[in-house]
C-alpha cells in the first residue's frame, strides 16, 4: 500500500479480477485475457498488468501455463484438516530412532519410490543456472581458491543476503550475518550458544525429525508444544510452558512448518517476540521455506519484529536454488559475536567461491520470476497429491492444506498404524514417513508425512494410489 492507503494501479486491477473469480464470473480453468489485451482494456502499461497477474498467482487464484497464458486456478480439493495436537506436560530426553534414520536420514534404502523428501528435484530447479553462476565466480575470483575464507563469509555475499532479507521484512546489517554450512548448521550453532546439556528447548509438535536428531546430539531435552494445523505453534500453550518449565530456547518454523505446513499469523509472530523479551529466552527461527509460501505476508519473519535481539534467524537456499551448495546463514541477534567465535573454533569458513556464486544467483533480475515459477509448480503438485488422497485413501482421512511447499501431513482413521503401513509400502518399494518419527514421545501413530520432492514421475502417482489402497485395506471394519 501507498502512504495514503490507496491501492496501486496493479492492485486495483488484481482486486477486480479477484472479485470476478470469487463470484464465479471467471470460471475455474478459464483462460484470462492476454497481458496486452488487458493492458489495452484498462489503458495501462503492460508491466502493470504483469504485476497484477503475478499478484494473483501468488494468491493462488490464477496459474501460468507455458506458451498458453494465464488461467483461473482449479478449485482446491476440500478435505478435513488434521486435528490440534496435545500439550506435552514435561520435557523429555530425545531419542531419534532407527525408523527416522531409515526414512529421512543416511540409512535410507536405495531404489525406492520415495515420498519422504520436501526438497525440489531437478525437474523443478535449474542446475544450468547454478552452473553458470559457479563458472563466473571461479573465473572472477580464482585466487580465492588458494586462500582461507573469511569466518563470517565473503562481504559481497553477506551484503547480498542482507538485501535478500528485506523481502522477509528484515533490516539486517551485513556485518552481523554469518554464513554457515547449511540451515541445520546454523541452528546447531545457535543451540550451542544459548543452551547447555540438559537444558529444555520448546519445539513444535509434530516437528522436523532433524531437530530431534540435533537435540539428541547436544543432550538437550525437548518440550513439545501443540500445533494448530493452519496457524502453527500455540502461543497460549507456550506461555504455560514458559511459566512452569525452565525453557532456555524456542525452536520453530513459523512459515510452512515441517511436517505440518502451518503458517503462524503475523500478530502471533509479534506476540512471540514480546514473550521472548519478557522471559529473556532465545527464539531460533528456521525460515528455510519462506520463499516457497504463496502468501506474501507469510514471508515476513518473526525476526522482523525483534527489537531486543532475542530472535536468531536461520535460513538457506537449499529448498529453492541448489541443495548441493550446502550454504546457509544466520543473524544471531545479541549472540552474534559468540556465534562467530564458536564457528571459528568449530569449522571455520565456507568456500568463498561458492558464497560469491550464491550472491550472484540471489541478486539476478530473474530470481523473483524463478521463485514464482517454483511456487506454482509446487502448488500444482500438492493439489495433484491431495486429489489422489481424496479419491484413494480411507474415508475419514484428514489432510493439511499448506499454502506452499512440497509436504502434506495426513491423519488417517484412528487405529490405523502408519508404522505398519510404512512396512507394507516398503515391501512394495515405496518409502513413506510415519508420524511417530516427528515426535520425541512416539505420538502421531496414525499420521504420516507425504513429501512430493525429488523428481516426481507418473510412477509416483500410481504408487500413491496403491498406497491409498493398502491403507484402506488396513482399516478394520467397525463391529
Amino acid at each position: 500500500m501507498r502512504l495514503d492507503d490507496t491501492p496501486s494501479l496493479y492492485q486495483q486491477i488484481a482486486g477486480k479480477l479477484a472479485q470476478l473469480i470469487h463470484a464465479g464470473t471467471l470460471a475455474r480453468g478459464e483462460r484470462l485475457p492476454s497481458v496486452r489485451d488487458l493492458a489495452r482494456q484498462y489503458g495501462v502499461a503492460v508491466s502493470t498488468v504483469v504485476q497484477a497477474y503475478h499478484w494473483l498467482e501468488d494468491a493462488g487464484l490464477i496459474a501460468a501455463r507455458p506458451r498458453s497464458g494465464f488461467f483461473v486456478a482449479l478449485r482446491p480439493v476440500e478435505l478435513p484438516e488434521p486435528t490440534f495436537s496435545r500439550l506435552q506436560r514435561k520435557p523429555r530426553e530425545v531419542s531419534a530412532d532407527w525408523l527416522g534414520r531409515r526414512v529421512l536420514g543416511r540409512e535410507r534404502p536405495e531404489g525406492l519410490l520415495s515420498f519422504s523428501s520436501g526438497t525440489p528435484g531437478l525437474d523443478m530447479l535449474n542446475p544450468d543456472r547454478v552452473r553458470r553462476a559457479l563458472v563466473r565466480a571461479v573465473q572472477r575470483n580464482r585466487n580465492l581458491l588458494c586462500a582461507y575464507p573469511d569466518i563470517r563469509g565473503e562481504a559481497e555475499a553477506r551484503r547480498a543476503i542482507a538485501r535478500y532479507a528485506v523481502g522477509m521484512g528484515c533490516s539486517l546489517e551485513a556485518d552481523r550475518i554469518l554464513i554457515t554450512g547449511g540451515c541445520m548448521d546454523a541452528i546447531a550453532l545457535c543451540l550451542r550458544v544459548v543452551t547447555q546439556p540438559g537444558d529444555v528447548v520448546a519445539i513444535e509438535s509434530p516437528t522436523h525429525f532433524s531437530f530431534l536428531e540435533l537435540l539428541q546430539s547436544l543432550h538437550l531435552r525437548a518440550l513439545e508444544i501443540p500445533m494448530h494445523p493452519r496457524h502453527g505453534l500455540s502461543l497460549d500453550a507456550l506461555q504455560l510452558a514458559l511459566d512452569t518449565q525452565p525453557v532456555k530456547a524456542v525452536l520453530l518454523v513459523p512459515t510452512l512448518s515441517n511436517p505440518l505446513g502451518a503458517c503462524m499469523p503475523q500478530p502471533e509472530r509479534r506476540r512471540l517476540v514480546q514473550m521472548a523479551a519478557q522471559h529473556d529466552i532465545a527464539v531460533i527461527e528456521d525460515a528455510i521455506y519462506n520463499d516457497l509460501v504463496t502468501l506474501d505476508d507469510m514471508r515476513r519473519t518473526v525476526k522482523s519484529y525483534d527489537t531486543t535481539g532475542h530472535v536468531m534467524l536461520c535460513h538457506s537456499f537449499s529448498k529453492t536454488l541448489a541443495p548441493g551448495l550446502r550454504l546457509g546463514w544466520l543473524e544471531g541477534g545479541r549472540w552474534s559475536d559468540r556465534l562467530c567465535a564458536i564457528k571459528d573454533t568449530q569449522s571455520g569458513g565456507q568456500s568463498a567461491v561458492l558464497e560469491l556464486a550464491l550472491a550472484d544467483l540471489i541478486t539476478q533480475a530473474g530470481q523473483a520470476a524463478a521463485m514464482r515459477q517454483l511456487r506454482a509448480q509446487a502448488s500444482a503438485r500438492l493439489e495433484q497429491a491431495r486429489r489422489i488422497v481424496d479419491e484413494h485413501f480411507p474415508r475419514g482421512t484428514r489432510v493439511s492444506a499448506p499454502p506452499g511447499g512440497l509436504l502434506l501431513w495426513m491423519e488417517l482413521p484412528r487405529g490405523l498404524d502408519t508404522v505398519e503401513l510404512h512396512e507394507r509400502c516398503l515391501a512394495e518399494r515405496m518409502l513413506i514417513a510415519p508420524g511417530t518419527v516427528f515426535s520425541s514421545s512416539g505420538r502421531f501413530r496414525n499420521c504420516l508425512r507425504l513429501g512430493m520432492g525429488n523428481d516426481w514421475t507418473p510412477a509416483h502417482e500410481v504408487a500413491l494410489q496403491r498406497m491409498g489402497g493398502i491403507a484402506t485395506a488396513m482399516v478394520r471394519p467397525k463391529v
